[in-house]
């Protein structure tokens, strides 16, 4: 019988005869290095360069130009739609008459206004369109304008949606890309056509637009020096965010584990463990005294450990997801329990770090590891079929695109990720925000909770790789092929209780994505679904104002429920959803006992700095 080892201590898994031997890993090459070395290939072309490689630079040329947005994805869902559409003369013809009908409509409605009726717009905005909700929009010729307008898009997604034979990620495709083309288009975004910009603009006798040229002349110099946006320097980690009172009281290659301070006599004593996200930085979970996370769980009796990621570069770029497993999840467990030995911990992982947490528990439970007490998911995936419209940037074209622009500069820049997410908000996050900074002459308020999110950090190819391959593209985990060390885990082998956390307007992770936690045959389930979207729905302290949730628990052997079924049933309670993670982790924790101070777990000689820590800085 092979003898059982805990996960990050003699490495990750079972040791013994029964086990084959662990094939030994390829040293990281140093950095930087000619790129034609990078590439095995049969034979070289000119310049003793490798087929491949030339591929490759090419390839990460094109994604400089494009920001990263492989063409021939975007050529192959086009010409899918384009060919099915031209073989469609039942659908043409449909796209003709609603054409005609929409045109007609409008026509009939302008000679209502013109008569002195037709108070009601022909077409109403989605609840979530802002742009044409002043006053100024519905008088003449505005509300004909942007009337036009929204029928114009209604069409547009009536032509890129239906048609025969199209598969269903290249609808959506096309479906996306038409509607951000004609976003860009929209006449809230012209001077001529947005009636609250020209009356700004006659008032103050063009002044607005001076100033907004200054703000964008401001933020082209930002961007091209690499500096942060106006007003970001307000929030510096350490002196107006993540104050919370702590130690780094561990540190390898790619973590540094931050211990808080007790601020209570007695503390629960079982510790909170905590993995971020390592895609940002840690601090959206202590951001200013007043809304953060860790500071409430502290002033409640809790002891807490954050994992704070390093920022890597290209000397980082071949750590892969076994490696953020080992030194990130399993090193910190480690150190957890050499700080505080003997004790289970309760484990919380936020959006990607809830997916590291979960591979690592399933890993743990497959190697008899039972140092979890319990599990939270804050607004994590760990099945991608449903994974939103991040999807669409996620094929084997759109991979592999990405994957030569990494493996050329060694990791994934924060900007090429930024684009992406703004793209699918780009209402609220691009659109509107020029209109207001570049036409309106205004700087709205910096927020804390807006300068954490343009604190990126970067993404080593080798891990981005992996993890875009092996849980978006392939869904690997939630079918069972996902392998830690080698070999397989399984999400049903967990037996901790689980919290997961999903938020209602989430873009990153669809709240019906997360709730797919719920099918766990094994393991106690509650799940909590509040308001706001991924990050202010988890950012949510007691006293902040329209806030509700809802939340239920599914016990071991009751049925499932689907989310739309779920959401009719399940009562709204008002208020923040913190008290009612709390609660559930006292239910689960032992009597208070006195706090102690703070012992560091590190090894090494070199003095630990005071929280937040330096890898936290690093830019």
């Amino acid at each position: 019988m092979s003898s059982v080892t805990r996960i990050g201590r003699t490495g990750m898994g079972r040791t013994g005869p029964a086990d084959p031997a662990p094939a030994p890993k390829r040293p990281a090459p140093a950095f930087p290095m000619p790129l034609a070395d990078l590439v095995e290939g049969p034979e070289p072309l000119w310049g003793g360069m490798g087929g491949e490689a030339v591929d490759r630079q090419v390839h990460a040329a094109i994604a400089r130009l494009t920001g990263g947005i492989s063409p021939a994805s975007l050529a192959e869902a086009y010409g899918d739609w384009a060919i099915h559409l031209a073989i469609s003369p039942g659908k043409q013809a449909q796209l003709l008459q609603k054409a005609v009908r929409k045109a007609v409509r409008l026509w009939l409605h302008s000679c209502e206004c013109a008569a002195g009726g037709g108070t009601e717009p022909c077409i109403a905005p989605l609840p979530q369109d802002r742009r044409f909700a002043g006053e100024a929009w519905q008088t003449a010729p505005y509300n004909m304008i942007y009337q036009s307008f929204l029928l114009t898009q209604q069409w547009w997604h009536n032509a890129t949606t239906g048609i025969p034979g199209v598969s269903r990620h290249h609808e959506q495709v096309v479906s996306f890309v038409g509607r951000q083309l004609l976003d860009l288009m929209s006449p809230s975004n012209f001077v001529p056509t947005n009636p609250e910009i020209l009356a700004t603009t006659l008032r103050e006798g063009g002044a607005n637009l001076q100033r907004g040229m200054a703000n964008m002349i401001a933020d082209w110099e930002r961007t091209v020096a690499g500096r942060p946006p106006v007003g970001t320097e307000a929030f510096r980690p350490g002196e107006t965010v993540a104050v919370t009172p702590g130690k780094v009281v561990w540190r390898n290659e790619l973590i540094e584990l931050i211990r808080y301070a007790p601020a209570t006599e007695q503390v629960h004593p079982e510790p909170v463990l905590i993995v971020p996200a390592w895609i940002m930085k840690y601090y959206i979970l202590d951001l200013s005294p007043e809304n953060s996370l860790v500071r409430w769980l502290v002033g409640r009796g809790h002891t807490v450990f954050m994992i704070s990621w390093r920022n890597p570069g290209p000397e980082q770029r071949n750590l892969g997801m076994d490696d953020y497993l080992r030194l990130g999840v399993m090193a910190a467990l480690d150190a957890v329990e050499r700080s505080i030995p003997g004790r289970k911990v309760h484990a919380a992982g936020y959006c990607l770090g809830g997916t590291l947490l979960s591979i690592a528990a399933a890993a743990m439970a497959r190697d008899g590891d039972d140092r979890l007490a319990s599990i939270t998911l804050l607004a994590a995936q760990v099945d991608f079929t449903e994974a939103g419209e991040l999807t669409l940037f996620i094929d084997e074209s759109q991979v592999r695109f990405l994957e030569d622009m990494m493996w050329e500069q060694g990791y994934l820049d924060t900007k090429q990720m930024a684009g992406a997410f703004q793209l699918l908000r780009s209402n609220d996050l691009i659109w509107s925000r020029m209109v207001r900074n570049y036409l309106l002459g205004e700087r709205e308020q910096v927020t804390d909770l807006m300068a954490w999110n343009a604190d990126a950090t970067r993404m080593p190819y080798r891990m981005h790789s992996e993890y875009l391959r092996g849980l978006f593209l392939d869904n690997d985990l939630a079918e069972g092929r996902f392998h830690v060390d080698g070999r397989s885990v399984n999400l049903a082998d967990i037996r901790a209780p689980i919290f997961a956390v999903g938020t209602e307007r989430d873009h990153v992770a669809p709240w019906r994505s997360v709730y797919k936690i719920t099918t766990h045959p094994a393991a106690e389930v509650t799940f909590l679904l509040t308001s706001g979207g991924h990050n202010a729905g988890i950012v949510s302290e007691p006293g902040h104002p329209h806030r509700h949730y809802r939340v239920s628990t599914k016990g071991l052997g009751d049925v499932f429920v689907d989310p739309d079924t779920w959401e009719a049933v399940t009562p709204v309670r008002e208020g923040s959803w913190w008290p009612e993670w709390q609660a559930w982790l006292a239910a689960r924790s032992g009597s208070p006992e006195p706090a102690e101070p703070i012992v560091s777990a590190h090894n090494g000689r070199s003095p630990m700095p005071d929280a937040p820590g330096a890898y936290v800085l690093q830019r």
